[in-house]
């Protein structure tokens, strides 16, 4: 698996934006966040049509403006397609209205240029990585395929990371650093 400090693999990808007809798709690079002097969050989790995903790609999506005030791009991802990404996105209430893109890594370039991939489905754990504005990561979570991640962990972390600071265990933004 990748590691922290190491520079983001580049990629360019194809990705579900929206279930509004003419703005399903676009492409989403490596150098988008940087360009805009942002953080990114990009969450992998193992397929699309399933039972775990949807709670977590959901709870993302109900944080989302936690995540835009802290200028950091949201993005999740797997190795299903674009159009599968559409389809579940069509057919799963929760997913509906998703205010950020899901990733097709359908060649698994990406997936296994981070070192993420289950080896006999070949399906992405569900890993969470943190990448500064510079594309560097600086923070990864992974979780095996039956269990689901923490949402507020993850934007614990982003807060500590973005305060520069020691931060104890357990901090919270707001709390004393160290």
């Amino acid at each position: 698996m990748i590691n922290i400090g190491q520079k983001f693999p580049e990629f360019n990808k194809k990705a579900t934006l929206s279930i509004e007809p003419g703005k399903e798709f676009g492409n989403i690079t490596n150098n988008d966040h940087i360009k805009n002097g942002r953080w990114m969050v990009m969450f992998w989790y193992p397929k699309d049509f399933t039972f775990v995903c949807p709670t977590e790609i959901a709870e993302f999506g109900d944080n989302y403006k936690e995540f835009e005030s802290k200028k950091t791009d949201l993005i999740g991802a797997s190795t299903d397609s674009e159009f599968v990404h559409l389809a579940w996105r069509r057919d799963h209430p929760d997913l509906k209205n998703l205010p950020f893109p899901l990733l097709a890594d359908t060649s698994k370039s990406l997936s296994e240029a981070l070192g993420i991939l289950e080896e006999d489905e070949k399906v992405a754990f569900r890993v969470t990585l943190i990448v500064d504005p510079k594309g560097y990561i600086q923070w990864i979570c992974a979780n095996n395929l039956n269990v689901g991640r923490n949402i507020d962990e993850v934007i614990r972390v982003l807060d500590a990371l973005q305060s520069g600071a020691l931060t104890p265990c357990n901090w919270k933004k707001g709390e004393k650093t160290l």
